[in-house]
């Protein structure tokens, strides 16, 4: 196998910083050991204007038979048939892949201890490899280089010249070029030529998703084929496959929201929005303690008669997390179709466990491997997003919740989840709920100045949210309503506020004003006059 790495200089930016970067002197001839055989550098030129490294892989076929047999674990369909006679000493592949890894380690992390500033700068690069097996085509090539900013060369090699009826073979002769930096240029390399390949020489484990988020990082999750190269670098590994996708899913929107991907994934907990102990007695006429009525069924209880009134049919549940309200909305068949978006892949996980989709039955067909999204029959599908972002998919629904979520965004970013919300999905019907900060000082259990929940970036009094509320419903076309969520203590106030927007043209109905019980619709307009 062969491979060489051309770029060109001046005399202020020389050629040959290319031996800093690959870490190898232009000067000498090095060779390393590999597993399968030996890795040979050399530079056939080496000079101020111009510089070309050569790797060159000697595959050792014995060894390649020794160490494991069959696709996947050792061998490529092609040595199966043929263990001493075929293709894997000359066509770039998975082996050509682990060389680049372990001869060029160092340029790989776009580490240069001699130079550190030279990583950071792209170069004017030219990549050519002679044999390149590409299952799918030149036309795959380009599809796998090209988004990546490579302008792509890819000629076909016909099966022999002399009989040119026979046509093409499956190899292209590749070149490669673009200014990039060689530690991108290297991970393109890493990931791809396998994937044209479409077969490892080595058995595929877990730690293999590692390695390709690894090497795709900053620009794998942006990919058009994204999941043709997850699917092929995994060797077709369904759990494999889907985990990496979920994750690459999940880097994504932490890149969209300037965030880590920990953070983001951190919706899977218990109580959302109470102290631990949230149950709500009240006494009865005789003065007798009655059964604790948990707040979580009472919030759920308000939202569902928010919607029946509303007329809702096609719910978004806004911030689903572990899916308890579209457990509640599956039980009422007036609700036709649900769908559940979180940011977390970890509470949608959960979620699909919850609500048993993940067992196949007459209206469960199972769950779509090859994306993110999980269906059950026709009513329910749940997806992740970020709700501070505008998304095609959930424009056009009759009503959508969020659901003691909005006091779990930073408050800068208010006015992105409003938009995307009230401005672009643009539902006829939306139901907001959050705690009343004011009832705190009736927890028991809540210290003093402590918000109910750890993950909680605010919690807002009745005024304060009366405020937005009026202030986005003026600001969309919205008329809002206001209703108490739990007992209504006289000096404090109900523990959770909730806020029904309807569309202006749809009409305002009836609601309860959380300050003063009275059965009223409260627009916009009213509260001004």
């Amino acid at each position: 196998m062969f491979l060489t790495i051309t770029t060109t200089g001046t005399a202020e930016r020389p050629a040959t910083d290319l031996g800093f970067l690959l870490h190898k002197h232009p000067d000498k001839a090095q060779r390393f050991s590999t597993s399968y055989g030996t890795a040979h550098v050399l530079y056939p030129e080496a000079t101020a204007e111009r510089c070309t490294a050569a790797l060159l892989l000697e595959v050792d076929p014995v060894a390649l038979v020794r160490r494991g047999r069959g696709k996947g674990r050792g061998g490529a369909p092609d040595s199966a048939l043929a263990q001493y006679v075929n293709d894997r000493p000359y066509a770039a592949s998975s082996l050509l892949a682990v060389a680049l890894s372990a001869v060029f380690s160092s340029a790989l992390r776009g580490q240069c201890k001699a130079r550190p500033e030279l990583p950071e700068q792209a170069l004017p690069l030219r990549i050519e490899v002679p044999a390149l097996p590409a299952r799918g085509g030149a036309a795959l090539v380009e599809r796998l280089f090209a988004p990546l900013g490579w302008a792509v060369t890819a000629e076909p090699v016909a099966l022999d010249e002399g009989f040119p009826r026979w046509g093409e073979s499956r190899y292209v002769r590749l070149v490669l070029e673009g200014e990039l930096r060689l530690a991108d240029a290297l991970r393109h390399l890493y990931v791809l030529l396998p994937v044209l390949d479409d077969a490892k020489h080595y058995w595929v484990a877990p730690d293999e998703v590692d390695k390709l988020l690894r090497s795709g990082e900053g620009w794998l999750e942006r990919h058009p084929e994204q999941r043709l190269i997850t699917n092929r670098y995994l060797a077709r590994r369904w759990s494999l496959t889907r985990s990496a996708l979920e994750r690459l899913e999940l880097a994504r929107l932490a890149e969209a929201d300037d965030t880590e991907a920990e953070e983001i994934d951190n919706a899977v907990d218990n109580a959302i929005g109470e102290p631990a102990a949230e149950s709500l007695e009240e006494d009865d006429e005789a003065g007798s303690e009655q059964r604790p009525v948990p707040l979580a069924v009472r919030r759920r209880e308000a939202i569902l008669d928010a919607l029946r009134g509303a007329g809702a049919a096609r719910v978004l549940d806004l911030g689903c997390g572990q899916g308890q309200l579209l457990g509640a909305l599956l039980k009422e068949a007036r609700f036709t179709e649900i769908v559940g978006v979180d940011v977390s892949m970890r509470a949608l996980n959960e979620a699909a466990r919850r609500l048993r989709l993940d067992r196949p039955g007459p209206d469960r067909p199972g769950l779509d491997t090859g994306t993110v999204e999980r269906q059950s029959s026709a009513r329910l599908k749940l997806t992740q997003g970020a709700l501070t972002y505008t998304d095609s998919r959930l424009a056009g629904y009759d009503a959508a919740v969020l659901s003691e979520v909005i006091e779990h965004v930073d408050p800068p970013r208010l006015p992105a989840l409003e938009h995307a919300v009230f401005g672009a999905a643009r539902p006829k019907a939306v139901v907001v709920t959050t705690p009343n900060v004011e009832y705190n000082v009736r927890w028991e259990t809540l210290p003093a100045g402590r918000m109910r929940h750890g993950d909680h970036r605010f919690e807002w009094t009745r005024e304060e949210f009366r405020a937005w509320a009026e202030q986005v419903a003026e600001r969309h076309g919205y008329a809002v309503e206001f209703r108490p969520v739990g007992p209504e203590d006289p000096e404090v106030g109900p523990p959770t506020q909730l806020a029904l927007f309807r569309l202006a043209a749809e009409g305002g109905g009836d609601g309860t004003d959380s300050r003063s019980g009275d059965r009223t619709a409260i627009t916009t307009k009213e509260a001004a006059a």
